[in-house]
C-alpha cells in the first residue's frame, strides 16, 4: 500500500469486522480499495476525481460504496455507505438487529453474533448449525463451538420498551455482550 490512503473505516458484519481503506490519487484520480489489507478494487487513471465506487464486503457480499466529493479546491470528502445507508445509520440498525458477544474460549478470541431477525448465529466468521426449541421462559438456540455447548436464550424482559433479552450461555455460564 502506498501513502495515498485518505480514509479508513471499520465495519462489523456477522461474519467478522472488516477494515476498509481507501487510496485516492488527487492528481491521477487513482482509486484503490483495500479490505483487511487486501486490494479488492483498483482504477489507476481517471479524469473524473469525484464520484462513487461500489464494492462488496464479507462472505455474504454486503453492498458498499465509497463516495468522493469535492469540498473546496483540491480537498475531498470521503463517505462510506453500507447497504445503501450511511455507515452510522448502518451501525445503528445493526445494533438493533444483532447481538454480539466477545470472549476467550480455549485461549482463542471468539466472536459470536446473533442476527435477531433470522436467528442465524455466526462464530468467528462461520455460520453455525443451530437447533432451536421453545422453553418455559422463551426460546433457546443451541449450537457448539469446539467442545463447548452454547445456548442463546431469548427471554421477555417483562418491560414493553426493552422487549426480548438475548443471553448467551457457554457450558451453562453466562457470557457478557459487547457493543461494536
Amino acid at each position: 500500500m502506498s501513502g495515498d490512503i485518505v480514509a479508513v473505516w471499520e465495519v462489523a458484519l456477522s461474519d467478522g469486522v472488516y477494515r476498509i481503506e481507501f487510496e485516492h490519487g488527487t492528481t491521477t484520480g487513482k482509486r484503490v480499495i483495500y479490505i483487511n489489507g487486501k486490494e479488492v478494487f483498483r482504477k489507476d487513471w481517471m479524469f473524473k476525481l469525484v464520484g462513487k465506487e461500489p464494492f462488496s464486503v464479507g462472505s455474504t457480499e454486503v453492498k458498499a460504496a465509497i463516495s468522493i466529493e469535492a469540498v473546496t479546491g483540491l480537498s475531498y470528502e470521503y463517505t462510506l455507505e453500507v447497504n445503501g445507508k450511511s455507515l452510522q445509520t448502518f451501525r445503528d440498525n445493526r445494533s438493533r438487529t444483532t447481538k454480539t458477544w466477545l470472549m476467550k474460549l480455549d485461549g482463542v478470541d471468539t466472536r459470536v453474533v446473533l442476527e435477531k431477525d433470522t436467528m442465524d448465529v455466526w462464530c468467528n466468521g462461520q455460520k453455525m448449525e443451530t437447533m432451536g426449541e421453545f422453553a418455559d421462559d422463551g426460546t433457546e438456540t443451541h449450537f457448539t463451538v469446539g467442545d463447548h455447548d452454547c445456548c442463546i436464550k431469548a427471554i421477555s424482559s417483562g418491560k414493553k420498551r426493552k422487549g426480548i433479552v438475548h443471553v448467551l450461555l457457554v457450558d451453562g455460564t453466562r457470557a457478557s455482550a459487547q457493543a461494536e
